[in-house]
């Protein structure tokens, strides 16, 4: 299925089911935002990496107009629907400021390995300790997918767009398993590495090596 949706551009990867908060402030945004809501239509979020738009994005709707300023700026809440590749960029609308594009919708499976990811919420469990850190999923562990995890496992945006860019949930699975046995180990020598440099200099109670 392809169709035209207005699109908003920005440096975030955005993920079906993610929650996220915008404060708008440019015009053109400002008009896509009235225009939307006033329709009850969704509109795009493309990811920008490196001053480039690429072709992966992730379809979002409006929740909530939270809060609007004397000068037209907003806070609006929005959620994540599905992910969409942007088949042609339409820059100018008839009496619009903002762009569009025509997009299709791949296909996006969401079954993966249930063993799989109880390691995965392991590994971001013990990334957030070893960083001091408290995260809260706010659904069972039944219900978590790659997507609720992605954004919590210090992924860079490049590596958050890879991500999104899979569309078989065991792929990101594995994306995500192989970015955790990279990275908690070298986070775990870091603590360790801080915590024998806090020691240094101080009185150490040691037993003595029997030769």
């Amino acid at each position: 299925m392809t169709n035209f949706i207005p699109i908003f551009p920005l440096s975030i990867v955005v993920y079906p089911g993610e929650q996220l908060n915008l404060h708008i402030f440019e015009p053109r945004y400002k008009q896509l935002i009235n225009d939307c809501f006033k329709n009850k239509k969704p509109f795009g979020i493309p990811s920008v990496i490196e001053n480039k738009m690429n072709e992966i994005g992730t379809l979002v709707e409006i929740l909530e107009i939270s809060k609007v300023y004397e000068d037209g700026k907003m806070d609006i809440r929005t959620q994540g629907l599905q992910v969409f590749r942007v088949l042609e960029i339409i820059k100018e609308l008839p009496e619009k400021l903002y762009s569009g594009a025509i997009v299709s919708y791949p296909e996006n499976a969401r079954t993966g390995s249930h063993p799989l990811m109880k390691k995965l919420i392991k590994g971001v469990q013990s990334l957030h300790k070893l960083l001091n850190v408290n995260k809260d999923f706010k659904k069972p562990e039944s219900e978590i997918w790659s997507y609720d995890i992605a954004h919590h496992a210090g992924l860079s945006l490049a590596e958050e767009y890879e991500l999104l860019e899979l569309l078989q949930e065991l792929q990101r699975q594995e994306y995500l398993k192989r970015h955790f046995a990279k990275v908690v180990p070298v986070m775990a020598e870091m603590e360790s590495l801080k915590q024998r440099v806090q020691l240094n200099g101080h009185f150490k109670n040691l037993g003595g090596f029997e030769i």
